[in-house]
């Protein structure tokens, strides 16, 4: 079968499509022969048996006149216990039977039997058939025959035409067949001529969609949205990449910036402050790699295909902890234990990052609290800063916005904070939202998770 598997799509439709028609085709054509033959012997049958009974009814009535009246074609015999012809119908032989006495023996009364025609001067098949009549004390046989050529004749013009027009017919079909694959595949060369394209660079990675609401159809629209997917992960890559590189660059920047100043002015250099401030750098560059490491395997789909944290967190605990770092903070914890399912160190980041974000935006005061919600367990950080805008809530969940740019760079934030909190929410299937608080102005941040 290695032929059939170098040939094209088309060609392996077309030729099975010519296969399973030529096959139905000869069944369908087999069967109708052998139907029509059957019922025309079944009618010869039928005719012989009526002939048969109305002689016999004449017998039976002693009304039975010589010659027996017959069609032109049929043979009628009335034969005595002996095999004595007794009456005959016209063309009938009047001195021997139809049948021989042991083909008349094995016949029942009503059934019948083939012969050839040869024998009572008829063409082709005979059909007689045998039925009883009479008195008892003197039962005769009346012998009907029936010749079938000109029903034969018939079933062999229906398989001659069948014979002559299968060829034809075949052809016929094959070239509809190849007519209607090709419309069928045309979509298909359409969307394999496209996507050459796009690989090329030639055009905008789309494929063509066709008119008709079919396989196809869903197929180019399937592929259209995994395109638009994948041309929106290579930008958010792209901009994933250069908004890393120069986020990773300012520090490195800073860091041989003071080591060049260091080297040239190796006797006035503060050897203990530029210690410091290398440090400082060296632990704003290493939290900046640990957070863009976390959210690169985010992308890898790692995170997505792991299983839901399976610890139990305290959460009054956990945010009187993280509260303890911040002196500016004010926490009051709560009076009964709130527990959620969740890693401790990935919700104490989450924490840590909307207070960084709080305290770093707010003029005086930043409150932390965790209250029940139903299903859920809320956390809850609002300072009294500018706050947000409406309509840049939800954006600021995205990597590196900063809605003062130069104000976080100079405050050392990366602008990845909240896509990390985003993140690590989304894992322990919670949300977080931003609002505005009351009075104005001001920033909420709302954690919402489910209980253990």
């Amino acid at each position: 079968m290695a032929w059939l598997r170098r040939l094209g799509l088309r060609a392996r439709l077309l030729l099975v499509s010519v296969v399973v028609l030529a096959v139905g085709l000869a069944a369908g054509g087999v069967l109708l022969v052998a139907t029509m033959r059957f019922a025309l012997l079944r009618t010869a049958n039928t005719e012989a048996l009526e002939t048969a009974r109305a002689v016999a009814g004449l017998v039976n009535s002693r009304s039975l006149p010589n010659p027996v009246p017959a069609g032109p074609t049929v043979r009628v015999q009335v034969v005595d216990a002996t095999d004595r012809v007794l009456s005959v119908s016209y063309g009938a032989d009047r001195l021997t039977p139809i049948l021989y006495p042991r083909e008349l023996a094995d016949l029942a009364d009503g059934e019948g039997r083939y012969i050839s025609g040869d024998r009572i001067g008829l063409e082709g098949r005979v059909r007689v058939v045998v039925l009883a009549a009479g008195p008892t004390e003197a039962r005769v046989k009346v012998l009907v025959a029936r010749p079938t050529g000109d029903l034969t004749q018939s079933v062999d013009l229906l398989r001659t035409t069948l014979l002559v027009t299968f060829p034809p017919l075949v052809a016929l079909l094959a070239l509809v067949a190849w007519r209607v694959s090709g419309a069928a595949l045309r979509p298909v060369e359409a969307l394999r001529a496209g996507a050459e394209e796009i690989t090329g660079g030639a055009r905008p990675g789309r494929l063509p969609v066709p008119d008709s609401r079919d396989e196809v159809h869903r197929l180019a629209v399937t592929l259209n949205g995994m395109l638009h997917r994948l041309d929106a992960a290579r930008a958010r890559q792209r901009a994933f990449v250069a908004d890393a590189a120069h986020e990773l660059r300012s520090p490195l920047t800073n860091m041989r910036t003071e080591l060049e100043v260091a080297q040239r002015l190796p006797d006035t250099t503060d050897w203990p402050e530029l210690a410091g401030d290398l440090l400082t750098d060296v632990e704003r560059l290493s939290r900046l790699v640990d957070d863009l490491l976390l959210l690169a395997r985010s992308d890898d789909g790692g995170t997505r295909a792991a299983p839901p944290p399976s610890g139990e967190v305290e959460l009054g605990q956990l945010l009187a902890e993280v509260a303890a770092r911040y002196p500016s903070v004010e926490y009051e914890r709560p009076a009964v234990p709130l527990r959620v399912a969740g890693d401790r160190d990935a919700l104490a980041r989450v924490v840590a990052n909307l207070l960084d974000n709080a305290v770093r935006h707010a003029a005086s005061a930043v409150r932390l609290a965790v209250a029940a919600d139903g299903a859920y367990r809320r956390i809850t950080v609002a300072d009294d800063g500018p706050g947000i805008p409406a309509a840049d809530r939800e954006r600021v969940f995205d990597r590196f916005t900063r809605l003062d740019d130069a104000r976080a760079r100079d405050a050392g934030g990366s602008g990845l904070g909240l896509a990390i909190v985003r993140e690590l929410v989304r894992r322990h299937h919670g949300t977080v939202v931003l609002k505005g608080t009351t009075p104005p102005p001001g920033l909420s941040a709302e954690v919402r998770l489910p209980t253990a």
